[in-house]
């Protein structure tokens, strides 16, 4: 059991990682919404056909509700802000960025009615975690550091941490579907509606064509469907019904190191001593809530469909 745990384990760390690389690869020619909307109704009907035909019940007129809203605040919110910011950040910024979301969870439980209030300990973590961030993102004058970071890009992402936080706080009492697969694949579809809707409204694709295409794109978003959705979450599922959940949490300190790792890598993308600092504090602040303070956490299938 401990080989499957750790095997499981270590293709969490490596899939989840690694699609961050995947989503700035497929943004390179596929508008970022678009591209979003066809990951998610691709895996959706994957993962409701499934549950479907393994005898699960579609989901009631008030859970679609529900699903609606969370679906699109990960989903359209979450993961397509976070596909737009990777076109003009590196994919391992955007990861380190990401997984400062524990932070922001703190903070979305302590402003909810009869939320849990951090302890000093806590708050101790959350002040650490934004110097982290102020040092990654801070004018590069102050920090010494050649790399600078589109300020639009990264302020996209941390309102996708946020809009994600709030997801995953409202999931907690939501009314959804028992499988927690139905719920995934079911978010997927109501978040994917959202996504075409945005990039409907933006006029993202009215210059576009899908001869425009590159190769490079096409394996990204095949990758984020098939690998990134369907591989890592199936892995993280299995996980929780058999491993320790603080075991399984280690996936948020250890995707951002992947994923700066794999866009050097792979993507060329630069990194100096300023990214290796903010990212040990970064990772430093959440280790520390964690053990400091009882995070909230949605259904599994809820909170962490933006993660894959």
């Amino acid at each position: 059991m401990k080989f499957k745990i750790w095997g499981a384990l270590l293709a969490l760390y490596i899939v989840w990682g690694s699609t961050y690389l995947g989503i700035r690869f497929a943004v390179e020619s596929i508008p970022p919404f678009l591209h979003a909307g066809i990951r998610f109704l691709a895996s959706g009907m994957i993962l409701v056909t499934w549950q479907r035909a393994a005898g699960n019940p579609w989901p009631t007129r008030k859970q679609w509700i529900s699903l609606a809203v969370i679906g699109n605040l990960l989903l359209l919110g979450g993961n397509g802000l976070l596909s737009w910011a990777e076109q003009s950040i590196p994919s391992g910024v955007a990861a380190m960025l990401v997984g400062s979301i524990p932070i922001f969870l703190v903070i979305m439980e302590a402003l909810r009615p009869k939320g849990i209030k951090p302890t000093w300990q806590a708050i101790g973590g959350m002040v650490a975690g934004f110097a982290g961030i102020f040092i990654l993102v801070g004018p590069s004058e102050i920090s010494g550091s050649s790399l600078r970071l589109d300020p639009l890009g990264v302020a996209a992402v941390l309102v996708a941490c946020i809009l994600w936080s709030i997801g995953s706080i409202y999931s907690k009492t939501a009314d959804l579907p028992k499988s927690s697969f139905m719920t995934t694949g079911a978010e997927m579809l109501m978040g994917s509606l959202g996504l075409f809707l945005v990039s409907l409204l933006t006029g993202e694709t009215r210059d576009w064509s899908m001869i425009e295409v590159t190769s490079r794109s096409l394996y990204g978003l095949l990758y984020l469907i098939t690998v990134g959705s369907l591989v890592g979450f199936g892995s993280y599922i299995w996980l929780l019904q058999n491993a320790p959940i603080s075991l399984v949490a280690t996936y948020a300190y250890v995707n951002p190191i992947v994923a700066i790792l794999l866009g050097n890598w792979l993507g060329a993308e630069a990194l100096d001593s300023r990214v290796w600092i903010a990212t040990a504090i970064i990772i430093g602040s959440v280790i520390f809530i964690n053990r400091s303070s009882k995070i909230p956490r949605g259904r599994p299938a809820a909170a962490q469909v933006a993660k894959t």
